[in-house]
């Protein structure tokens, strides 16, 4: 399945998320993550960043797609992360 992650924590919890989100994403921009991943390895992900965050005060999306064929990502100005998963 294909993954899009976004997400808002507290400063103090960036950088746990954003690591914890790297082992299985490829970032792309600020609090956005994005690849291919495996339903266990995305159960995985969930429940790495549940214990991360503090659920009162911050929020992670994830928008799953069961296939890319038909999506387009367009992108305006300066570019960041990679562009190695494109969808």
């Amino acid at each position: 399945m294909f993954v899009i992650l976004v997400y808002d924590v507290n400063t103090k919890r960036v950088n746990k998320v954003l690591k914890k989100a790297r082992k299985y994403l490829n970032w792309v921009q600020n609090s956005v993550l994005e690849g291919e991943i495996s339903e266990a390895n995305y159960r995985k992900l969930k429940m790495e960043l549940q214990n991360v965050i503090n659920e009162e005060e911050d929020s992670c999306l994830f928008y799953t797609f069961r296939t890319t064929k038909y999506s387009q990502r367009e992108s305006l100005g300066i570019k960041k992360g990679g562009d190695d998963m494109i969808i």
